[in-house]
Order: structure tokens, then C-alpha cells, then sequence
């Protein structure tokens, strides 16, 4: 006997921006084949550099402007790849194993989307995360 099929969820990613009120804490808004998460996060000032050893990481900037510092494994802040620049609407894949630290101009705020797969912890791999917390709160039903 096959099971009913899910009835599929309409998200507002407006709707549900206005409902983040902390910074740096994703919140799902949809899961693709129980494999993959969709989150939306509201951003401001710098984030903790790290990488994240076993998965590429997706971000789309749907409002504000977002910069991606980059490092590859071994090197220093005096031989770092460019930085990536991305404005509302742009996007960027950040390869696995790449160190980054993504940062808003001080007193600006970013709004991204950011597909990974299902448990990676928006710190990587940092160990000094400053007591940011990878708080995900699902906005969908």
C-alpha cells in the first residue's frame, strides 16, 4: 500500500524575515528529500571564520550586501583568496574544505538564504564560535 503524498507548504520568505529577530541564527524554511535544509538568517557585523570539511555551502543574498572573506586549508591572512562580494539577489557556492567568514558592514543588516545538507552546524568547524548557537527554528509547516 503506498501512503498518501504530503500535502506541499507555501513559505512567504518576507513573512517569515520579519519573524527573525536574532542575528546569525538559521531558521528552516523548507527540507528537500529529507537530505538537504533550506534556511533563511538575518546577519549583521562579522561571523567566526571556519569551514565545513565535508560539504559545499549555498548562499543567496535576499536583501542587503554580504561579504565572503576567503582562505584555502594552510593559509595565512597575508595569502588569501579574494573576497566575494555579493549584493541582493547574487549568489556563491563556497567549496568544501575553504575557510570563510562572511561580514556586514557595521550597523547594516543582510538577509541570506543558505542550502546545505540536513545537520551542518553553521559554525564549521571554529572552535571559538564567540556563543553563537546553530538555533535553527523551523518557520514552515
Amino acid at each position: 500500500m503506498s501512503s498518501a503524498p504530503k500535502q506541499p507548504t507555501k513559505v512567504s520568505i518576507p513573512d517569515s524575515l520579519n519573524r527573525i529577530t536574532n542575528h546569525w541564527s538559521p531558521n528552516l524554511v523548507a527540507s528537500i528529500n529529507d537530505s538537504y535544509d533550506v534556511k533563511i538568517v538575518k546577519v549583521s557585523g562579522d561571523f567566526v571564520w571556519h569551514s565545513h570539511p565535508d560539504t559545499d555551502e549555498f548562499f543567496y543574498v535576499l536583501a542587503g550586501n554580504l561579504t565572503i572573506k576567503l582562505r584555502e586549508p594552510g593559509q595565512d591572512e597575508s595569502n588569501q583568496l579574494e573576497d566575494v562580494f555579493l549584493a541582493t539577489g547574487e549568489l556563491t557556492v563556497i567549496p568544501k574544505g575553504v575557510r570563510h567568514c562572511p561580514v556586514i558592514v557595521p550597523g547594516e543588516e543582510c538577509a541570506i538564504m543558505v542550502i546545505e545538507p540536513s545537520g551542518v552546524v553553521n559554525t564549521g568547524d571554529a572552535t571559538d564560535t564567540r556563543g553563537l548557537k546553530n538555533a535553527t527554528n523551523i518557520l514552515y509547516g
